[in-house]
């Protein structure tokens, strides 16, 4: 049964952007860095043709997200928030997100209608429009959206620019990593029945060590070759607690009508 009176504040949550700083006093081993995401390695180039680096004017790397198509970025709903979308700019087409494949500009935000912000991040999803087409080519493709639920033990793919160790700067190079989907119960359990965790997550938890972490919000977990996720938040960073994704294949629906749909408009 759930503990009554459970306060996300009083569980330290992080949101796995970058625009909210928490600090959390168990420290990862120092091997664990070596690599990035926590615990991952670096990409392959091309590895990851959907992904994008959402970033301030200023180059500074704040969240991941996918190229739904020429005209979209599905991501997190909290990324699409944390700035004005005219301190944005979206990099694709590359694993350096210091060098840009193609470099947009975001002229229009579409969130979740019932993103629950700032309490407990249910529906946290949402929508980029970018001021001309994307050009696809080798390095620069549509995510495939899965139709299908991973089950439990699954193996998924994570990518992304993310800190390598809570309170770390995020990478200059996309970093990858495996992960093991869990069962619903299994996580609410982990999290002692925590309500940030609704039907509308999926979970992952490998081992101490490996996970999501900071500027990793909104990228992508994919499964056989379909995304099934994006980073939502989990607590800083690879403690060995679940981390949680929006489930897209849940959302589905929501991500394919929404432009002519839900107006929870962000300009």
């Amino acid at each position: 049964m759930p503990r009554p009176g459970l306060r996300l504040s009083l569980i330290w949550l992080l949101l796995l952007g970058t625009s909210i700083d928490v600090t959390f006093s168990k420290r990862l081993d120092r091997k664990s860095s070596h690599n990035r995401i926590v615990g991952g390695q670096e990409a392959a180039e091309g590895a990851a043709p959907y992904q994008v680096s959402i970033q301030t004017v200023w180059q500074t790397h704040i969240c991941g997200g996918v190229i739904l198509d020429k005209e979209w970025i599905l991501t997190a709903g909290h990324c699409a928030l944390d700035y004005s979308i005219s301190d944005l700019r979206i990099v694709v087409g590359t694993n350096n997100r210091l060098e840009p494949g193609q470099l947009l500009y975001p002229d229009e935000a579409l969130v979740h209608c019932l993103y629950d912000v700032p309490h407990l991040y249910n529906n946290d999803i949402g929508l980029i429009h970018v001021n001309e087409s994307i050009i696809m080519n080798e390095r620069t493709q549509a995510v495939q959206l899965s139709s299908e639920q991973p089950p439990a033990g699954a193996t998924v793919t994570l990518t992304g620019w993310g800190a390598p160790e809570n309170s770390f700067p995020t990478v200059e190079r996309l970093q990858t990593l495996n992960l093991t989907i869990i069962g619903h119960e299994e996580c609410l359990e982990a999290w002692d029945y925590h309500t940030g965790i609704d039907i509308g997550h999926i979970c992952t938890l490998t081992s101490a060590g490996e996970g999501a972490c900071s500027g990793d919000s909104g990228g992508p977990i994919m499964w056989e070759g379909k995304l099934v996720g994006l980073v939502n938040w989990g607590r800083p960073c690879g403690v060995g607690l679940p981390d949680m994704y929006a489930n897209t294949v849940y959302y589905q629906d929501w991500i394919r009508r929404t432009p002519a749909g839900c107006k929870n408009r962000v300009n």
